[in-house]
């Protein structure tokens, strides 16, 4: 294994990247996940950043948060049709995702 090197000034750095295959989307649950892993668990997060597993992880909370939120409750409590009460169905889905939000971030972003 051969490291390069790039010159700043007087100093040599390093030329590390990371390498990722594919672009995942994180959402606001990831966020929430990835700003509570900095601040409370700091060497968990260094570590997953460093070993390129970090962004697996946010994207994976984030999908299973949005699952949580949208199978649970809708299972629970089923909505108005769409095609007819759009509007209904719209702040039905709203107050859903209100409801079931605090449990989730409880659950799997501080978890």
């Amino acid at each position: 294994m051969e490291i390069t090197y790039h010159r700043k000034g007087d100093y040599l750095y390093p030329n590390l990247t990371l390498e990722t295959d594919e672009t995942l989307t994180i959402g606001k649950y990831g966020l929430l996940r990835k700003s509570y892993l900095k601040e409370h668990k700091p060497h968990w997060y260094q570590s997953m950043l460093m070993t390129g597993k970090l962004e697996r992880h946010l994207a994976e909370i984030d999908r299973s948060a949005q699952e949580r939120i949208v199978d649970r409750l809708t299972k629970t409590f089923p909505p108005p049709d769409k095609a007819s009460d759009p509007l209904g169905w719209a702040a039905h889905m709203n107050g859903l995702v209100a409801m079931a939000e605090e449990g989730v971030v409880r659950e799997v972003v501080y978890g």
